[in-house]
């Protein structure tokens, strides 16, 4: 598996972004990074597996006094077989490239669930509730250095 960048100026009409998923997934970068700008590394990647994209992970804006937020979502018909995991150690990965002193965090529903599996097998831990935009309280995430 490989990350690539979602560009601005991605092709739409290319093969590769053929499936109904990859073209929600563009779409919701057309409204995505107008909000949080494109900085790269801080930007959204697809996750390709044998020449087909079966997910997608992100960072969620670039960091913000010293804090990272990073997500991620596997395409339903490629669920379970460790994608997610696979993205989550990528970004952790390229946060920690691009800045050690990162405060890497995740969001995800309150609740035990595939989610929150994987991050806890990424060295995340629970660390307290928030209120998210999408998911109202949410259980907020951190690395363990």
């Amino acid at each position: 598996m490989k990350l690539k960048q979602i560009t601005q100026q991605e092709d739409k009409t290319k093969e590769l972004y053929a499936s109904a998923d990859c073209q929600t997934l563009l779409a919701m970068y057309d409204d995505f990074y107008p909000k949080i700008g494109y900085n790269f590394p801080w930007v959204g990647y697809f996750i390709i597996r044998e020449g087909k994209i079966v997910g997608s992970c992100s960072f969620v804006g670039q960091p913000i006094g010293g804090r990272v937020e990073l997500s991620y979502w596997t395409f339903k018909e490629f669920e379970g077989q460790g994608i997610a995991s696979f993205a989550c150690k990528e970004l952790v990965t390229i946060a920690k490239q691009a800045d050690p002193s990162l405060t890497i965090t995740a969001k995800t529903a309150p609740e035990k669930n595939v989610s929150t599996k994987i991050l806890e097998n990424n060295n995340f831990v629970f660390t307290e509730i928030v209120q998210d935009d999408e998911i109202g309280d949410a259980w907020l995430w951190t690395h363990k250095k």
